[in-house]
């Protein structure tokens, strides 16, 4: 089984076409694949000082591209993630100046003096996030997943930081093992991206930082030709998902519920008016980021209410 990974030096900060492949896969094949923390794996101690380790734009290095066999425009990537393990006995957190969902930042202008640095390790062990050993609280259950995953668009390179309709850095926790990411595929190769590891975080992501990891995931990469998707899906044991991302936030939620509406009624046989009045009595969405540069928003239909 190959390991894929960029060489030192050579990790991605964008998702483009524009990029020689670092591997390549057939449709079908196993593979693992290895990912640095969103921070490069330079924050080893509550004491470093975040705001001279991040420099933008080179944040939220990714994998990648990976060329698989066959695929063209058209078509969509099917990414079953198998596993994700971490390759460290430890997570990083941070409060960032200027980056969050309860602060100003680029995007969001205020007077307000910007939130002070702060940098956070969280130990895991047994299969666990310790949040504090001071606080009496409870662990948190690790649960890893990959927040940035995406193909390259056709003509654009688009920061990792940023979610769209190729995917990106959509944070959303969904993404996981034993699920599918359904992907568009917009140039041949699909050129698959993927990074950012956590190894725990709760919806909305609101600070703007995760549990982050570096990870060693093992995937498998299906072609399913023909399939012109305009948004990310996913498909999970219980749920039908999909992805949508947008500023104002409804608009992210909006995109999200048509793309759901319009995959019951072409794979379902649901008829569209009826799956909309469907979706608002058993529908779920999670709020999957409010921080980035567009809102991620992920709504979900219960496989149990499908046509039997």
């Amino acid at each position: 089984m190959q390991t894929i990974t960029n060489k030192l030096g050579e990790w991605s900060y964008v998702i483009g076409p524009y990029k020689e492949p670092v591997g390549s896969v057939k449709p079908g094949e196993i593979f693992k694949i290895e990912t640095l923390d969103a921070f490069g794996n330079q924050v080893d101690s509550s004491t470093s000082d975040i705001t001279k380790l991040i420099k933008m734009p080179f944040v939220n290095p990714l994998t990648g591209p990976i060329y698989v066999e066959g695929a063209q425009k058209g078509d969509a990537l099917a990414v079953t993630i198998i596993s994700v393990e971490t390759t460290r006995d430890y997570g990083v957190s941070a409060i960032i100046p200027e980056f969050g969902g309860l602060c100003a930042t680029p995007l969001t202008r205020t007077l307000n003096t910007p939130l002070p640095p702060r940098v956070m390790i969280y130990p895991i062990e047994d299969n666990s996030v310790i949040f504090s050993r001071d606080l009496n609280i409870a662990p948190i259950p690790y649960e890893p997943f990959y927040g940035t995953i995406g193909t390259a668009p056709e003509i654009e390179a688009i920061s990792s930081l940023s979610p769209g309709s190729h995917g990106g850095n959509m944070d959303a926790a969904d993404v996981c093992p034993g699920n599918t990411i359904l992907l568009p595929v917009n140039v041949d190769g699909g050129f698959l991206y993927i990074g950012d590891g956590h190894a725990a975080q709760g919806d909305a992501e609101v600070c703007g930082v995760a549990t982050e990891i570096p990870t060693k995931g093992t995937l498998k990469v299906d072609l399913i030709k023909g399939l012109s998707l305009r948004n990310p899906r996913v498909e999970s044991e219980e749920f039908i998902m999909t992805i949508g991302s947008a500023r104002p936030m409804e608009d992210a939620a909006r995109i999200a519920f048509y793309e759901l509406i319009m995959w019951l009624e072409s794979d379902y046989g649901i008829e569209k008016l009826v799956a909309y009045q469907l979706c608002s009595q058993v529908a779920r969405v999670r709020l999957a980021n409010m921080v980035d540069t567009l809102y991620s928003v992920v709504a979900k239909f219960p496989k149990k209410y499908l046509p039997r």
